[in-house]
């Protein structure tokens, strides 16, 4: 298994998989499945902020995929990034959802980013703790914020501050 930059060879794999979340799961809160050019335009606006879209692939087989982007997009923000990381179902609880998290941390350190954001449905114990174990404590839980499948859903923010300890940044 290899982490490595997505290709638009890999659009209709990463539909899959982002399709498949909104079909069967909270973790995206949308009922809206996208097209591979809706994926692939998705992809190119990423990486043309300068962002990383990563595939965890066997071969030509991607088991999942992980990117981040700006967590909001005003200027006082630009140190703090918000991920994604998402497994195909056939794929999860290998461990993979960690190995990848643990690239886009070094990739956000090497942006110069300062902290990285979760935003995890509060009823997605395995992602919460997937994320616990990788660094990151709970900062806030907002109650009945969002809704899908006919309930109402808890978003969990869980954040990891990248910087090594007694780091200094100068802007």
């Amino acid at each position: 298994m290899t982490i490595r930059p997505a290709t638009e060879q890999d659009i209709p794999a990463i539909t899959a998989i982002y399709n498949e979340a909104v079909a069967n799961s909270n973790a995206i809160w949308t009922e809206k499945q996208d097209s591979d050019a809706e994926r692939l335009a998705w992809m190119k606006a990423r990486q043309a902020l300068g962002y990383p879209v990563l595939v965890a692939a066997e071969g030509p087989v991607v088991l999942g995929y992980g990117t981040f982007g700006d967590f909001r997009a005003f200027p006082g923000y630009r140190y703090s990034v918000e991920h994604s990381v998402y497994i195909h179902a056939d794929h999860r609880g290998r461990g993979l959802g960690r190995i990848i998290v643990d690239e886009l941390v070094s990739a956000a350190r090497a942006l110069g980013k300062h902290v990285m954001i979760a935003g995890i449905d509060g009823g997605n114990p395995a992602s919460l703790r997937l994320h616990a174990q990788a660094g990151f404590v709970e900062v806030a839980r907002m109650p009945e914020v969002g809704r899908k499948f006919g309930r109402w859903l808890d978003l969990v923010f869980m954040q990891r501050v990248l910087d090594a300890p007694g780091a200094v940044r100068a802007d």
